[in-house]
Formats: structure tokens, sequence, C-alpha cells
């Protein structure tokens, strides 16, 4: 990598260029995963795309006329001080607001960068160039302001913003609770069962860590095959199924761990103790995100973790 201050005037404005390319296909790849679920949004990203193009024509008119045809391959990861950001295609599905705070990261680097060019150029006509891109990056912030205000009524805002929160509840919450209650309660019976019924501390932590793997496996794929998302909304089923099969898990690891102390009345109590906070942090997720009243989230986990815990105990001790 080589620092900014190093470049030469040419090598400046090829820069330029690219990055205006750049940001042009990060809003267009941005307003195409969001077309479908956000119409209006997609809109503003569409009109930004085609505002970074006008950029890009002026910037490669001057280049042409002081440096002629070949441009030199110079991107914002060969030269010290950008921000990296992530391909769009690998951040899907798309967040709302990690895309619009995206946007404006990117507006106020591009402003920053044209400004500290424009201050070390020493040909006038570049100079000029870099100075006014800075400041319609400024008129394109205040463009994207109107841009979302002309498409995004309060009304509208709202409506994505809730769709937003459901999408969110349906692909990564409801596959990470199931799990998350499937490995912190059905894993507690043969874990505590094991654990009374040897008295051995380190065989409990055997069947628990077993139970644990093979609830997530079988609970990853139950949730990767059980929908693939075209209908009902949920995402891809390979993201839903990882989820669920590593919240399953470390639910069930949880309550395991403690059997590594080797006195079998310590690791039981501090075993007890987390399957409470697992329990409580069930209960919350239910009340916070799936809109179930406080006391009855808690009142439905505790009653289905003391039956299956019940059951493990009187098993193991039989």
């Amino acid at each position: 990598m080589r620092n900014f201050s190093d470049l030469t005037e040419r090598e400046v404005l090829a820069l330029a260029i690219a990055n205006e390319e750049e940001d042009n296909r990060i809003y267009v790849d941005i307003a195409e995963g969001l077309r479908q679920e956000y119409p209006a949004s997609a809109n503003v990203f569409t009109e930004m795309a085609e505002e970074e193009t006008e950029h890009r024509h002026k910037l490669l008119e001057l280049y042409r006329e002081k440096f002629g045809e070949h441009i030199p391959l110079i991107r914002r990861q060969d030269v010290r001080g950008f921000i990296q950001h992530k391909p769009v295609w690998q951040i899907y599905p798309l967040n709302l607001d990690e895309v619009r705070q995206l946007a404006e990261s990117m507006e106020t680097e591009t402003q920053r960068f044209y400004r500290t060019a424009a201050a070390r150029s020493q040909d006038v006509s570049i100079r000029k160039l870099l100075g006014d891109l800075a400041a319609a990056e400024v008129e394109h912030e205040h463009r994207a302001d109107a841009l979302r205000a002309e498409n995004l009524t309060d009304k509208v805002r709202q409506g994505e913003d809730v769709h937003a929160r459901r999408s969110f509840v349906l692909r990564i919450i409801q596959p990470g609770l199931a799990g998350l209650m499937d490995g912190s309660v059905s894993t507690l019976a043969p874990v505590f069962a094991a654990a009374f019924a040897t008295q051995n501390t380190w065989e409990a932590f055997i069947v628990g860590l077993a139970a644990s793997i093979g609830a997530g496996i079988s609970m990853g794929f139950a949730e990767a095959l059980s929908d693939n998302g075209s209908l009902t909304g949920r995402g891809a089923p390979l993201i839903r199924g990882a989820i669920t099969g590593a919240m399953t898990t470390v639910g069930g690891i949880g309550h395991t761990l403690p059997f590594l102390i080797p006195v079998f009345w310590t690791a039981t109590a501090v075993a007890i103790a987390v399957v409470i906070v697992e329990l409580a942090v069930i209960s919350w997720v239910r009340w916070k995100y799936m809109d179930t009243p406080p006391l009855y989230a808690t009142l439905q986990v505790a009653f289905g973790g003391a039956l299956v815990f019940a059951c493990g105990i009187l098993i193991g001790s039989s």
C-alpha cells in the first residue's frame, strides 16, 4: 500500500475515477438488494448511483484532457487511510439502518478525499474540479436527504422499518430462539439424569456434550430442510439452519460445562444456576422480540424447564 501523500496528480485522478465507479456499483447493488422489499429506499440509492456516474464523467473528461486515454488501476485498498467497505453481496439480507449508515460514511469519506486532494494539487484545473466535487459531495448529502424526504415519507419509513424488524425476527430471532429453547430445555433431562445416576461429573459432562452437539446438528438440519424461505420470507435456509444449530448447541453446552468441576454437588449447583440464567434469557427474548407479556413468557419457560429438569432428576435417581 502507498501513502496518499505519495500519489501524483495523475494517480489521484485515477483513484478518484475508481472511487466513483465503486461507489456507483455499491449504490446500484444496494438498490437492487432493497427493491423487492423496500422500493422507496431502492429509488433513493438508484438516484444516488446516477449522480456518482455524473461525477465520474467529469473526472474522465479532465483526465483524458491532461493525461490521455490510459488510466492506471488504483483502488481504495491500494492506498492507506481509506475505509474498507465490505461488498454488498456479503451482507445480504440488507439491513435498512446499516445501508443508510454505509451511504453516509461513503459520502463523508469521499468529501474528505476530494478536499485533501484539492489542497495538495498544483494544477489549477485539477484543483478546481476536485474542489467542485468536494462541494458536490456536500450537495450530494443534501440531495440524499432530499431524496429520502421525497421517497421516504414518515409513513413509508415507518412501514419499511416495521417490515425490517419483522424480517429480522423471522430470519434471525425465531431460528435462534427455537434453537436456544431446544438446547437449553431438551438437554436438561439427559444431563441431570446422567449426573444423578452416576454421581460422576465427567460422565455427566460427556453425556451433556454429546446431547448438545447431537441436538445442534439435528435442529440445524430440521430448520434448514423445513422451509426454503421462498413463500414465508424467512430467508436463506442454510443461514437459518446454521443459526438454529449453533444456538441449540450453545443452549445445551451452557449447563454442561459446570460438570467439568470434579465436586458433584458444586457442579450441580453451578449447572442449576446456569439453567436459571438460560431460562431468563429465553424469557427476555420472547418478551423483547415476540411481544409476549414478560410474566407470561417467564411462567411458560419456567414451567417447561421445571418439568424436563424434574424428569431428569427422577429418572437419574431411580
